[in-house]
């Protein structure tokens, strides 16, 4: 276990090095911050020296290598944008990221638990191939548009709830939803699948020569064994879940971390070059 620990670690620090500097080049890409930061009659003087405090006149190399020195010591700098140390803006948006992301892996697992068994159950009937046609018609569907579709729908014309913000139940819904019908399909097959495995099993039949009710049979012993390959997975696929967030939240202007990512890039913030 110590071993599997390490070399985990090893790789995950392998990953970090070598997407570090990755990104850091490509954030400098979307353009010079400075050319935000003041007004179109500014003199050129005055953009220099705005380049001179913000580290932007040193070479790239220069300005990553003091970005990671002090990254590693937990100094991330502070946005010239909000006028605050960049950790704190991630803490502050983290919270609501996090809420967002469960409460899709809780959508998800409402449509795929259900729906997989009774597709299992009724295996080769209309109600299979027309869950196994939701499953594969669900999983590639773009997320904007799902949210965009829903807020025309529910928000726009039904009036149904609000088309953006955060605070209060309502608000989780459609942003809940698109996190949730990204996760589903897949999760649906697996359940399905794992169903079919487990009701051919020996103990299953055990089970129904002993008299014990088939809705018995299927929850108390076939859905919970089938359920341990489900629950694998949904904890690898959390991270995507989170990676999901950076498409819905800015739909929904959900205030997360996904949404600060993209209003950082409309400003081009750059927190390491804040402080020489």
């Amino acid at each position: 276990m110590k071993r599997y620990a390490a070399q985990q670690l090893v790789q995950l620090i392998i990953v970090v090095v070598g997407i570090s500097p990755l990104s850091f080049a490509i954030l400098h890409v979307i353009g010079d911050p400075v050319l935000l930061l003041l007004p179109q009659n500014a003199g050129r003087d005055e953009f220099e020296r705005y380049r001179r405090l913000l580290g932007l006149d040193q070479p790239l190399g220069v300005q990553y290598w003091k970005f990671a020195s002090r990254a590693v010591r937990g100094d991330f700098g502070k946005s010239w944008y909000a006028d605050t140390p960049a950790f704190t803006l991630v803490m502050e948006r983290m919270p609501a990221t996090i809420y967002l992301t469960f409460a899709g892996l809780g959508v998800a697992l409402a449509i795929a638990l259900p729906l997989g068994v009774l597709a299992a159950l009724r295996r080769h009937s209309f109600v299979d191939s027309a869950c196994t046609v939701l499953a594969v018609a669900g999983q590639p569907m773009p997320l904007f548009w799902l949210g965009i579709m829903l807020i025309i729908i529910l928000a726009v014309r039904l009036k149904a709830l609000p088309a953006s913000g955060y605070g209060t139940w309502q608000h989780f819904v459609m942003p809940a939803f698109c996190l949730g019908a990204f996760l589903a399909p897949v999760t649906m097959r697996l359940v399905r699948s794992g169903i079919i495995e487990v009701m051919n099993m020996e103990y299953i039949t055990t089970g129904r020569a002993t008299g014990v009710g088939e809705r018995v049979v299927v929850a108390k012993h076939a859905f919970r064994n089938a359920c341990i390959p489900v629950l694998t997975v949904l904890g690898l696929r959390f991270g995507q879940l989170l990676g999901g967030a950076i498409v819905t939240e800015p739909v929904f202007a959900w205030p997360g971390v996904a949404t600060l990512t993209v209003e950082s890039s409309a400003t081009r913030i750059f927190p390491w070059c804040s402080a020489r």
